[in-house]
């Protein structure tokens, strides 16, 4: 068999920075071993594979040890193949997941993907003893989401200068953690490590920002925020927040487009 795949790199105007994702689009679905093992051989932070039913476009996501509920650099890239490959002239994208319900991609103006999202809810928590050692700091919050906690710093420098003990992060029972502090030249700025599920430091957090962007907007009192992730390769989002739904607007640009063999 031969699939078509895509690796583009997403939240970024510029390539070799941003999050890189894979996308296969298929006509039906593999096994979810098979799906599970180009993930891994691909080595990507996500290898999102998308059918279409109708009129939405099933989706899941695997980073290379795992599949998880929702991925939001993936899904920006895979709505990216689909207008330019797939259905071209399509101004809204409906994704369904199994995990996480309905999704949408809607286009913006001058290439801008926008993610439209349900929000995340948080809860304050007591900080988990092994990610305060992994992260070799103490918050001045810490909240848990659905997946991820959220550590909130006092500073970006604080968040830049971390240097991250992946053998303690991953010990704690969670998908990642999200370490975030109002930004310089922006609203907020963030982390995410994830070790447990496979990535130590994701490069960019779609997902993360279900989290981040109502903790903000209510922390600042505006629904519509700028924000960067601060890892080597950095990423940019702009942010609004819908009620219970977030919107995650980022550009994307294609590296490479070839077939697998399995």
């Amino acid at each position: 068999m031969q699939i078509d795949i895509f690796k583009l790199d997403a939240f970024t105007q510029e390539r070799f920075s941003g999050n890189p994702a894979a996308v296969c689009v298929l006509d039906q679905w593999l096994d979810a071993e098979t799906m599970q093992q180009i993930a891994s051989e691909n080595n990507l932070a996500e290898t999102a594979f998308v059918v279409k039913v109708e009129e939405v476009f099933h989706i899941r996501w695997f980073t290379p040890t795992i599949e998880v509920d929702l991925c939001g650099h993936a899904t920006l890239a895979a709505a990216y193949v689909i207008i330019h490959y797939y259905e071209k002239g399509l101004d809204v994208l409906h994704f369904y997941s199994e995990r996480s319900g309905p999704l949408r991609v809607l286009k913006g103006a001058d290439g801008l993907l926008i993610l439209d999202f349900p929000t995340d809810e948080i809860h304050p928590c007591e900080a988990p003893p092994e990610l305060v050692k992994g992260l070799k700091l103490t918050p001045l919050e810490c909240y848990k989401g659905k997946t991820d906690y959220l550590f909130v710093c006092k500073s970006q420098a604080e968040v830049t200068a971390i240097l991250p003990d992946f053998s303690e992060i991953a010990k704690a029972q969670c998908r990642g953690v999200i370490v975030t502090a109002p930004g310089e030249q922006c609203d907020f700025v963030s982390r995410f490590f994830a070790p447990q599920s496979g990535i130590n430091e994701d490069p960019v957090t779609g997902s993360a920002h279900t989290t981040l962007t109502p903790y903000w907007s209510n922390k600042l009192g505006k629904t519509t925020l700028k924000a960067a992730q601060l890892s080597k390769r950095k990423g940019y989002l702009e942010c609004s927040l819908k009620g219970d739904r977030v919107h995650i607007g980022g550009h994307v640009v294609l590296f490479l487009k070839g077939e697998i063999f399995i």
